[in-house]
């Protein structure tokens, strides 16, 4: 007898082994018609997957969330299937699910066109219509290598010739396609309803510059089309969004191929960093933190007693002099260690915080680089804090309505919080590695909150929770960290004094709100559209004269919003009043103050916002209590 607990908790006896389709047949056919795949102790299967032993079942559907990763698996096999019906001569490699969709990587002479790329979906399309059954079967890898080698996919046996021998493989077909792949996938082809072919980009080999250059088409895929439409309206919108284009049309900042992932900022763009620096500034004088300063490159075998020259060397700048090799360092935390070691501390003293709007260098491979959201210099809102075992829950507790303050005051409200769990590149033992992870449970549940757990990806020094906010148009950014560190402090002789009167290693902290600052501004600009609320906006008013006649009171008015702390200019130029303030509302300046004879004469200013509401005549003491009350509301 086999008993298959599903997730309501209610079992159901069978008195032989069954299928996962099987299964949901018995509960209604309903379910068995939506089942896309199935759910065993945690691990997906297809729906032809047999159960011979006592198990938990969850029949994914939909509804499910897994069904958009099952869904868009399958998706890549029906681009690939499409692809070689209309290009015979086409070779597949390889065709993994990524964010909001999917890819295949081929090999073919000649250049897809966007054309082909229309008849591809097309095709896919029909394929779908004709209701095909996916089927799994296993080989022996040996005779999965002839059997590919037969069909004149060379690649596809490069990639089986590189599995152990003594494994079996499986493979899926569909009508007269077949392909290696782990799974699993949805029962029929019919269960493919909305996706969409989005670009054709280029692609080598095994990810290796030597090897030959392939041609990877991308792919969304989803539930339904009414997801699908949402979606690609989302990319139109994101499109407008651009921080790249934003960044050029405000005159915030440029980068150029002699310091590639690395930001020209302008007056305007470093305006806006340097509000969001003095804000975070406050948020570190506020909640105890001490702000410091470290060096830009430490020696070698600094890095190396962290762990970080054997685990991360590949994307650290290294310099040397006078036959000492250094590192230019990719995080700070070294060197608040350093700072903390420069004096003996007792338990008493703990919790200590150290903060530093660190520079930071890491050597991102150049097809990473995306304008300023993706660079190789950066800046964080970097902290740490050194404290007892005992106070982790509360500093972490303490962190975390300090970073939803922050999210809150720079318009984001919705907030996903996630740990990021121990990955299989790391130091320390797994007793140590099982009290990280539960502190940060734990200080979360005090906090009363949610989270999401992602097994395998945290640092290989500690676990993290992790942050993702979304913007205004749906799409999740991580930004913030809190991290717990046995190790590094451990490695870098960190002690305090404890009660007992001897030597004690701290726990380490390793936190940040905005994360890079870089890739906070840039999420700023996408997010507001370059509309920032007036507190962070570059320019927060403009001063516009009519006539020449009103010239000496504009530049007076304008020096005396200057002088009360405002980020104001004044526009004296001789063109019409009509093209000032079409050029300035396109420059997304919030305020845009206009003086003819009657405001000079009144000692007014007539005052307008950029989306073409006039607010009428006010004095200009008048208008500085406004905009002081929205930048303090904001």
């Amino acid at each position: 007898m086999i008993q298959i607990t599903l997730p309501d908790g209610s079992k159901r006896p069978f008195e032989a082994a069954v299928t996962v389709q099987d299964v949901a047949a018995s509960i209604g056919p309903g379910l068995a018609k939506s089942a896309l795949a199935g759910k065993v102790d945690g691990k997906l299967v297809d729906t032809s997957f047999t159960i011979d032993r006592d198990v938990n079942l969850e029949i994914v559907t939909e509804k499910h969330p897994d069904a958009l990763e099952v869904i868009r698996h399958s998706t890549a096999h029906l681009l690939a299937q499409a692809t070689q019906r209309l290009f015979p001569d086409t070779q597949v490699t390889i065709g993994p699910v990524v964010d909001n969709g999917f890819y295949y990587d081929f090999a073919r002479k000649t250049a897809f066109t966007p054309e082909d790329l229309d008849k591809i979906e097309a095709e896919m399309k029909k394929i779908a219509a004709e209701g095909m059954p996916v089927t799994r079967s296993v080989m022996q890898r040996d005779e999965a290598v002839q059997f590919f080698r037969g069909k004149g996919e060379q690649y596809k046996a490069e990639i089986i010739e590189s599995i152990p021998s003594n494994e079996d493989l499986s493979l899926y077909a569909q009508g007269e396609f077949i392909d290696l792949c782990r799974g699993p996938h949805v029962p029929n082809t019919n269960k493919l309803k909305a996706f969409k072919l989005m670009k054709v980009a280029g692609a080598y080999w095994r990810g290796d510059a030597k090897n030959e250059m392939l041609q990877r088409v991308y792919g969304t895929a989803w539930l339904n089309d009414k997801d699908l439409k949402a979606y690609l309206t989302q990319l139109e919108e994101a499109e407008k969004r651009d921080h790249r284009k934003i960044g050029k049309a405000m005159d915030l900042f440029h980068l150029q191929e002699e310091a590639p992932g690395l930001i020209f900022w302008h007056p305007k763009g470093w305006s806006i960093w340097q509000v969001v620096e003095q804000y975070m500034r406050k948020v570190y004088r506020d909640n105890g933190y001490q702000e410091v300063r470290c060096p830009q490159i430490l020696d070698k075998s600094l890095w190396e007693k962290t762990g970080h020259w054997e685990n991360y060397r590949e994307n650290m700048f290294t310099t040397g002099s006078e036959n000492r090799d250094y590192a230019v360092k990719p995080m700070n935390c070294p060197g608040h260690v350093m700072i903390y070691n420069h004096g003996l501390h007792s338990y008493k003293e703990l919790p200590i915080r150290y903060g530093e709007f660190g520079a930071c260098h890491r050597n991102e491979p150049s097809g990473a680089l995306h304008g300023i959201l993706r660079v190789r210099g950066f800046t964080q809102d970097d902290g740490h804090i050194f404290c007892l075992e005992s106070q982790i829950e509360s500093e972490v507790t303490a962190f975390h309505r300090q970073a939803m303050q922050v999210y809150t005051d720079f318009g984001f409200s919705d907030i996903a919080l996630k740990i990021a769990l121990r990955p299989e590149k790391r130091i320390g033992s797994d007793e140590v590695w099982d009290r990280a992870e539960e502190a940060l449970r734990s200080a979360l549940r005090a906090c009363g909150v949610e989270w999401q757990e992602l097994p395998g990806e945290g640092a290989f020094y500690g676990p993290k929770i992790e942050y993702h906010m979304r913007d205004s148009i749906g799409r999740a950014w991580q930004v913030g960290t809190m991290q717990v560190d046995f190790f590094m402090p451990g490695r870098l002789g960190a002690e305090y004094v404890g009660e007992d009167s001897s030597r004690h290693t701290p726990v380490m902290l390793h936190r940040a709100i905005v994360g890079s600052l870089e890739r906070f501004i840039g999420v700023l600009i996408e997010h507001h559209a370059g509309n920032f609320p007036a507190w962070l906006a570059p320019v927060q008013a403009v001063v516009m004269n009519i006539t020449d006649a009103q010239a000496d009171y504009v530049r007076e008015v304008a020096q005396t919003l200057v002088k009360q702390g405002f980020r104001v200019e004044a526009d004296l130029r001789n063109e019409k009043i009509g093209y000032k303030i079409r050029e300035h509302t396109l420059q997304k300046v919030p305020y845009l103050l206009v003086v003819g004879d009657r405001e000079r004469d009144n000692g007014a200013v007539s005052v307008r916002v950029r989306t073409g509401e006039d607010l009428g005549s006010m004095s200009v003491e008048e208008f500085a209590v406004r905009l002081t009350d929205e930048c303090r509301r904001g």
